[in-house]
């Protein structure tokens, strides 16, 4: 029991020790916590000053794009259009175009000796950060696009936001102009290939309807020639054979000693004289063309074989020859090779054209364009958002005690360890 008793004494009087030690150091602890905090104040004082702004955009209205969908050509919507603008706040690309522009306002990015693209790219890494809204929410009023940026003390945090945002939406007027022209430019080259078409079409469609009328009039004038051949043909051989019956009938004519036309009851014997006979001669059949007597006979052969023509006999030879006549100048033929101004008779021409000078008219206002709606412009921060004075003061105070304390007690101990055992019994 005594050995108890004196063990608890002791331990007790270990604690008190203890405390009585820390307090003969106390200006140990004291001066170590001071030198740590004035460490701590030496960084919150002396450490450059970041801070940071931002600037929110959201959908334009949907008047402000009318210009452009009006075209007919190219559609955005206000969504579209605030997606395209986020994408183009997002792309290094840009940054870094307008950092090399407009390198004035990064004079304090510290380059350490790298190259501009180098110490662009590691102040890139910290410095931007997109907002978005939170996707669960879907409604139109949330939506929005955000930059933040946190830049060091010196540099003018708002002219380089407002800057950068300016010069994207710069950009996007411009490539979506360079677009519309592009669009523009194909649709009249599809214009310009689609009247070329028509055009050889209708010079393809013309010269085959000439090529056409040419062949039928071709056609229609040897079946022309092939009849007046044969017509001639034909009346020769008949004169021919009127001819040779003329000949004969002449010779018969002869034979009989008729000189002068008579008919077969004239020829029999006269009537006593003093008296009357009328004859009547009812015959179905023709007389014998030797009784026209060989006077007339000779004149009608005579006649046939100083002719040199026979086309007057046949009307239809008349007119063979009028329709070939014709058949000379086809006037639909002359018309066609003849006509200009061809433009005017193409069907769907004067649509194509009233669409290529509505496209040549189109002039997109990129002033008027607003791709979205600055909803706040980035201001300059008056306060740092590091570093944190007070909280680096507060835990240089604590850390500095702790410290001190920590190196009392070793002292103590280092001290204790060193000091004679004596033994209590």
């Amino acid at each position: 029991m005594t050995v108890q008793y004196q063990t608890s004494t002791s331990e007790e009087i270990d604690l008190v020790e203890l405390f009585r030690a820390l307090w003969r150091q106390k200006f140990l602890i004291l001066g170590i916590t001071a030198v740590v905090t004035l460490i701590a104040a030496a960084y919150a004082f002396l450490a450059t000053p970041y801070y940071q702004t931002k600037t929110y955009l959201r959908p334009a209205p949907q008047s402000s794009l009318d210009q452009l969908n009006e075209t007919g050509i190219y559609k955005l919507t206000p969504e579209e259009a605030i997606n395209r603008v986020a994408g183009a706040l997002s792309s290094y690309d840009n940054r870094l175009d307008f950092f090399l522009n407009n390198q004035e306002l990064f004079q304090q990015i510290e380059k350490r000796g790298d190259s501009l693209e180098q110490a662009f790219a590691n102040f890139n890494e910290d410095a931007f950060e997109m907002l978005f809204p939170d996707p669960k929410r879907t409604d139109n009023r949330s939506a929005f696009v955000g930059l933040r940026l946190t830049y060091p003390e010196g540099m003018d945090g708002a002219a380089v936001v407002n800057g950068f945002v300016a010069h994207v939406l710069e950009l996007e007027r411009r490539e979506i102009t360079e677009d519309l022209e592009s669009l523009i430019n194909n649709r009249l080259a599809s214009l310009d290939m689609n009247m070329d078409a028509q055009r050889a079409h209708y010079s393809a469609t013309k010269e085959a309807k000439i090529a056409a009328l040419l062949e039928e009039d071709t056609l229609k004038r040897a079946e022309l020639q092939d009849e007046l051949t044969a017509l001639r043909a034909e009346l020769k051989t008949r004169r021919t054979n009127r001819i040779q019956e003329l000949n004969e009938a002449i010779s018969i004519a002869e034979s009989l000693g008729i000189r002068n036309p008579t008919s077969p009851s004239a020829m029999t014997a006269s009537p006593p004289s003093g008296t009357q006979v009328i004859r009547t001669e009812v015959t179905n059949q023709k007389a014998p063309l030797y009784f026209m007597g060989t006077e007339a006979l000779t004149a009608e052969r005579d006649a046939l074989v100083a002719r040199t023509s026979d086309d007057f006999i046949e009307p239809r030879i008349a007119e063979i020859q009028s329709e070939l006549a014709m058949l000379e100048h086809n006037r639909e033929v002359e018309i066609l090779k003849e006509r200009e101004g061809e433009d005017l008779y193409l069907t769907n021409l004067a649509e194509l054209r009233e669409e290529a000078a509505r496209l040549k008219g189109i002039k997109l206002d990129t002033e008027r364009l607003r791709l979205v709606r600055l909803d706040q412009l980035a201001l300059q921060s008056l306060n740092p958002i590091k570093p944190k004075k007070a909280m680096i003061l507060a835990l240089g105070l604590v850390l500095g005690g702790m410290l001190g304390v920590f190196v009392a007690l070793v002292r103590s101990l280092v001290a204790r360890n060193n000091e004679p055992d004596t033994a209590v019994l």
